[in-house]
This record gives C-alpha cells, sequence and structure tokens, in this order.
C-alpha cells in the first residue's frame, strides 16, 4: 500500500530507515477553468444570493480576487466538463461578477468530506491580530470594509477586539470565536473579574454577549471599572463638637454608676434585715392567711423578697411572675364575658 515502506533495517527491529511515500489527493499544478465546464456538485438552495455569507464572499472576490482555488475532478474521461467538489458559492459569485474562468485544483478522488469537515476556522482573536497586521501593512479599513462586506464599524470592533482585556484573558480566549459583544462587558471589569468570567462562559460553553452581559450586571463595584465603589457616608456635623458631647455623656454615666456603687453595700445589707423580719412575719400563720385573704399582692411581694437570693434573681422572678399574671388573666376576662 506505501511503496518503500519496507527498506532495509539493521538489527532486530524491522522499522523503516527510507522516508515514506505521501498519496496526494489532487495535482500540484492550478489550472485556469472556463466557467462554462464548471458545473456544481450539488444544488444550492433558493436565495442563498440573498444571503449575508454570499454577499461576502462576492465582497471579498471584487476586492482581492479569488484566495482558494476550486476543487475540482473530471467529470468523465470523454468530456471535458468538471464537478466542483469544494467551492459552489464561489463559482456561482465569480458568475455573478461574470468572471471568465477561475483557478482550480484538479482532485483524484471523488469525496467532499476533507474539504467540508477538516477545516481550520481563523479565532475570534486570530482574526483581529490578523487585521491589526493588515492595518500596520497600509491597507485601510475602508477597503478591508469592503473586502469582508461589512460596515466600518464593525471592523473598528473587530480592530478594537482585545483593548482593556488583561494578557491571562487573552490566553483563554485564543481559541474560541466569540462576538465583540462580549469584550465590550469585560473591558467593565477589572482583570481578576474577567479571567473568572472567561473561566465560567467557557465552562458553559456559552461564550456570548448576553453570559457576559449577565456576569458583568452580577460584580459588585468594587470588581468594575466602570462604577465607583460606594464612599463611606461623611460624619454629619462638627466631629469636634460629637466627641465633646460624647465625653459629656460619657462622664455623667461614669457618676451615676459610682453613686450606685456606693449605695450598694447599704442597700444590700437593708435588703438581708428586711428578709429576715418578713421571713419571721410570715412563719406566723394568722398573718399570712390574714394577708391572703385582704392583700394577695403584698403577700406575693414579701414572698418574692423571702425566697431570693440575690437581687439579679429578685428581678427575675418579678418579670415571670408579671407575665404569668397577664397570661392567667386573659382566660379568666373572657370566661366572665
Amino acid at each position: 500500500m506505501y511503496p518503500q515502506a519496507t527498506a532495509e533495517s539493521s538489527g532486530d527491529n524491522a522499522f523503516p530507515i527510507a522516508p515514506l511515500n505521501t498519496l496526494l489527493g489532487f495535482d500540484l499544478e492550478t489550472y485556469q477553468i472556463p466557467l462554462e465546464h464548471l458545473r456544481p456538485s450539488k444544488s444550492l438552495p433558493e436565495g442563498i444570493t440573498h444571503t449575508r455569507k454570499f454577499k461576502q464572499i462576492v465582497s471579498s472576490i471584487r476586492e482581492v480576487g479569488l484566495i482558494e482555488p476550486l476543487s475540482v475532478i473530471p467529470a468523465g474521461a470523454q468530456t471535458a466538463e468538471f464537478v466542483v467538489l469544494d467551492g459552489n458559492l464561489r463559482l456561482l459569485a465569480l458568475k455573478e461578477l461574470g468572471q471568465a474562468s477561475a483557478p482550480c485544483l484538479i482532485a483524484k478522488d471523488f469525496e467532499t468530506y476533507t474539504y467540508n469537515h477538516r477545516l481550520n476556522r481563523l479565532s475570534s482573536v486570530q482574526e483581529h491580530y490578523m487585521l491589526r497586521r493588515a492595518i500596520d501593512r497600509g491597507v485601510s479599513k475602508e477597503r478591508l470594509a469592503r473586502a469582508f462586506g461589512v460596515n466600518l464599524a464593525a471592523i473598528n470592533n473587530r480592530v478594537n477586539l482585545l483593548q482593556g482585556i488583561c494578557p491571562r484573558a487573552i490566553q483563554l480566549l485564543d481559541d474560541h470565536q466569540f462576538s465583540p459583544e462580549v469584550t465590550r462587558s469585560l473591558r467593565k471589569m477589572k482583570a481578576a473579574r474577567q479571567i473568572e468570567a472567561v473561566e465560567l462562559m467557557i465552562a458553559g460553553h456559552t461564550l456570548n454577549g448576553a453570559h457576559a452581559d449577565a456576569l458583568l450586571k452580577a460584580s459588585p463595584p468594587e470588581q468594575r471599572t466602570d462604577t465607583k465603589p460606594p464612599e463611606p457616608e461623611a460624619p454629619k456635623g462638627d466631629p469636634i463638637a460629637q466627641i465633646v458631647k460624647l465625653e459629656k455623656e460619657m462622664s455623667q454615666v461614669q457618676t451615676k454608676y459610682k453613686d450606685a456603687e456606693k449605695s450598694y453595700g447599704s442597700e444590700l445589707l437593708n435588703l438581708v434585715v428586711a428578709k429576715g423580719y418578713l421571713s419571721k412575719l410570715l412563719a406566723t400563720e394568722a398573718v399570712q392567711v390574714y394577708l391572703h385573704r385582704h392583700y394577695p399582692e403584698i403577700l406575693g411581694h414579701f414572698e418574692l423578697v423571702v425566697n431570693t437570693v440575690s437581687m439579679e434573681e429578685a428581678v427575675d422572678a418579678e418579670a415571670r411572675g408579671t407575665d404569668r399574671d397577664g397570661s392567667d388573666a386573659t382566660p379568666q376576662i373572657a370566661g366572665e364575658t
């Protein structure tokens, strides 16, 4: 199958030492073939001449000529016609422009898989560098717009595609195709947020303007370049006057604390004496029955003082007793009504 594939070898390893012959799928010579001798290999859909892609092909051929030759194969041994394997749209564009012939490569096999599936498309970043290089070499933007069949604004968007994008984000976008709307949104983010947004879009296979705009709106203000982070509110009034007022209030609090600290010992002693006296008083059954019958509220407070150990427990117990009395009073009133 491969001539000269088994050349002489030395040792036990039978590896070929001569290069393998390469089988070419087409002739190396390019031929100018009249358009009337070329026929398409498939029928094109109606209205194809009104599509944007076809108009771009026509504009490109009109400005710079046919760049890629047509791939054809002889229709038969006894005929001068050729079947177009690749380039049916270019053939139609040449006919519309009134060309008489087209450069063609003569293929050896009647197959179209290689031409339709083995494509090496330019990424958006490569297209940007190509346009910048053409402009640096003297090609005007107007001529580029005519060659691509687009307006001047589209060329400007492609030329300025990577302006304001950090190098790491450009490296991530290098092998992908995307619209200028993506970088327009990325340009409003800071470098760290740009990298994060590009990684999210690539991971989700949604490298488009809508996703980039959504990520921009979800970015906090401190990670954006088009909005300023909120500034802290300025203090209201004179700060010196506020400090003086605060110092005066702190001085009053300290005075009240010292007064309470001075009277705490004597008040605690009075509470202990009162607790002992009330304990003896309530131990008398006649006194307890009399208070319960005529002054139940006073009896409750006396019992609270007797049964508590500290001031904190007295306050807590009084609060619990108040809540319990309020909750018990409600059904009684409802019952009376």
